[in-house]
């Protein structure tokens, strides 16, 4: 097994992660062995803020390194929360605050304006110097409860909506859930990449 820093302190996400990246025989370590800082995602787009997060890891811990920048997007908020998803609410990772303010700004829209879809963006560095990351996209296209259903999952799962299953993400088997969302389906085109040619 290869050793891969997940720029990422969130151990749901690992676990998430992990399952997704085990057949290439790649395990999974968290940034917090190798550092406490946590560096600012101060760029506008996804992909700026995953490469910030992977040169950071794989600067700390010497080792290839990983991340996912992810959000959602809702149409009817213009991309909102977007980039800012995890602090949607001011604090960061506060799931609860962020669920419930998301839930207010849509408050008095009905089913037919509630589209929104899950974005994930990796990039792959071999060291934090790398000048040809990998990147690689997903998306995930569904639309906002009005009411968190499920116990499973992190963030925002409780309120999206799976169109094709009738599931919320947080109410989804992981198994299930790593067939479907934004994260399967950027690993998906990472592992395009990453097969010998």
């Amino acid at each position: 097994m290869s050793d891969l820093v997940l720029a990422s302190r969130n151990r749901k996400k690992l676990l998430e992660l992990e399952a997704l990246l085990a057949p290439l025989g790649y395990r999974l370590r968290l940034v917090s062995e190798f550092s406490n800082v946590e560096p600012e995602e101060s760029a506008p787009t996804f992909v700026e803020n995953a490469l910030i997060k992977a040169r950071h890891a794989a600067a700390v811990s010497g080792l290839p390194a990983i991340a996912d920048d992810s959000g959602l997007e809702v149409a009817a908020l213009g991309g909102a929360p977007g980039v800012y998803s995890a602090r949607y609410s001011g604090s960061h990772g506060d799931d609860a605050a962020n669920n419930a303010k998301l839930l207010k700004e849509l408050a008095n829209m009905a089913d037919e304006q509630r589209s929104a879809r899950f974005i994930s963006v990796l990039a792959m560095l071999r060291h934090a110097d790398d000048p040809v990351p990998l990147i690689a996209l997903g998306a995930w296209a569904g639309s906002i409860l009005h009411a968190p259903r499920g116990e499973k999952g992190f963030g925002y799962d409780p309120l999206f909506l799976d169109p094709e299953s009738g599931l919320s993400a947080a109410e989804m088997t992981a198994e299930a859930k790593n067939t479907r969302s934004h994260r399967a389906r950027a690993f998906a085109a990472l592992l395009l990449q990453l097969r010998p040619s």
